[in-house]
């Protein structure tokens, strides 16, 4: 049994969980977790052991100096607690990590010894894809799980992928055998433009999981970010007149395909956020999903913060994902990638996607969570 000292009783817990690496595309799911940890002021309470899950080769420590100290951080997976208070309070476990590099299913076990333990409700899994989607577009975002109750009550697609998958992918499906309701939901990132970060991206995921779990979510200066991305992007592709004769191209298919989806229902969701927002404690002040400050916090300090990115791996056959046809065209955006940083792997550039399942690599693939194809 897990003993987690100091760690108070939750108010209708969810756990929401991101992984960087296969199903992170321009890490926009990890980012996303580390927005909320970041503005609900989350405090680590519990860090895996490295030693059990990850090949040191492949996600390597980094050493930094701590006032004149050297020290070291290791990759791992960290889980944090956030109290948010208002009208209707609502904690939130968060699990921020890297893919492991192996016993997958150990890896899972101990994640959901700690749900058990904290009475968690509900595990939210976030991840994206790269997909034929136009940057100038809202980020199509999927909801997926494996059970069909919940699919039907929370108006989620039921998950038909067949094929490889990733940490997602496994540990949605051992919350749904152990009965602990799973959700993914999963963001498509431009392949043209798959660099990290993509904060449009970040945002959907957000919005997303706001309407999922009715807390309004801090966004910060992620919005401005979200604008200035896709302005960026516009600059990028009008000075290649072949990239942006190919962005129209995605945005003629995608405005085709959507077009008998632009009904009330998506309108109704934009309304409800809307309103959620101008509630009353919306602003300056504990409120409506707005962390609440204690003093002294009875959680343990993450003893590090920088980590590695893992290698990405090469991508599996491909599978459409939901939307649009696929399109031939530009690998990238001239400019828009760049080279990569010391110890990581090149972007595979590749447009291919699998079926959003959540069982592609997030620079090249798909999600685990499936689009019920």
């Amino acid at each position: 049994m897990i003993e987690l000292e100091g760690v108070p009783e939750l108010i209708d817990p969810v756990m929401v969980a991101a992984f960087e690496g296969w199903n992170d595309a321009g890490d926009a799911a990890s980012t996303a977790v580390a927005h909320l940890d970041r503005e609900w002021k989350g405090e680590v309470f519990a860090a895996l052991d490295a030693e059990d899950y990850y090949d040191f080769q492949v996600n390597r420590p980094t050493v930094f100096l701590d006032n004149g100290v050297r020290k070291i951080t290791w990759p791992t997976t960290r889980l944090s607690v956030v109290r948010v208070g208002g009208d209707k309070p609502r904690d939130l476990v968060l699990v921020r990590g890297i893919e492991p590099s192996m016993r997958w299913r150990s890896f899972c076990n101990e994640l959901l010894a700690f749900a058990h333990e904290l009475g968690v409700e509900m595990v939210v899994i976030l991840g994206a894809l790269l997909g034929d989607t136009p940057h100038t577009r809202p980020v199509p975002v999927s909801g997926v799980t494996s059970d069909p109750d919940l699919a039907r009550t929370m108006d989620l697609e039921e998950t038909r992928y067949e094929g490889p998958t990733g940490i997602v992918g496994i540990l949605q499906e051992a919350c749904t055998h152990a009965g602990v309701p799973a959700v993914s939901l999963w963001a498509a990132v431009p392949h043209y433009v798959s660099q990290p970060p993509n904060p449009k991206a970040t945002l959907a995921l957000l919005n997303r999981l706001e309407d999922l779990i009715g807390l309004r979510i801090p966004l910060g200066e992620l919005p401005e970010d979200a604008r200035a991305w896709q302005l960026g992007v516009d600059q990028l592709a009008a000075e290649d007149s072949e990239v942006a004769e190919y962005v129209q191209t995605l945005e003629e298919a995608r405005d085709t395909a959507e077009l008998p989806e632009a009904s009330g229902e998506a309108i109704a969701r934009e309304f409800e956020r809307y309103l959620r927002r101008r509630e009353p404690g919306a602003g300056p002040g504990p409120g409506p999903g707005v962390a609440t400050e204690g003093g002294d916090s009875p959680f343990l300090r993450d003893p590090g913060s920088g980590r590695t990115r893992p290698p990405k791996p090469e991508q599996p056959g491909p599978e459409s994902v939901p939307g649009p046809e696929s399109v031939p065209g530009p690998e990238s955006v001239p400019g828009a990638t760049g080279e990569n940083p010391p110890g990581e792997a090149p972007e595979s550039g590749s447009p291919e996607t699998e079926g959003p399942d959540g069982e592609g690599p997030g620079n090249g693939g798909t999600p685990d969570g499936g689009s019920g194809k």
